[in-house]
């Protein structure tokens, strides 16, 4: 076995290089395919971390607001100010 040399038939090598292209063809096909995936999966990520951040900078503001809020309603001005909203009546009038 050592001298002989085994040779493959023309035809016979012509089909394993065009399946051997057509499956690496395919491979770039695929693997640009789930590049193209992941891009936008990463997009569509990016937007709703964005998304997600304006609203937490808008609920903090909302907190913000309500505790100063809060501090207004809890003072005497600002109890005088409901009781006048609720309808009740100043002495001095």
């Amino acid at each position: 076995m050592s001298g002989k040399k085994i040779t493959m038939p023309e035809d016979k090598a012509k089909r394993i290089a065009v399946g051997a292209t057509v499956a690496g063809v395919l491979l770039v096909i695929f693997l640009a395919i789930v590049i193209i995936v992941q891009c936008v999966s990463i997009g569509v990520k990016n937007a709703q971390s964005r998304r997600l951040s304006r609203s937490i900078e808008e609920y903090t503001q909302r907190i913000e607001e309500g505790e100063r809020d809060l501090e207004f309603y809890e003072s005497d001005h600002g109890r005088y100010f409901l009781a006048l909203e609720r309808g009740w009546r100043s002495a001095d009038k």
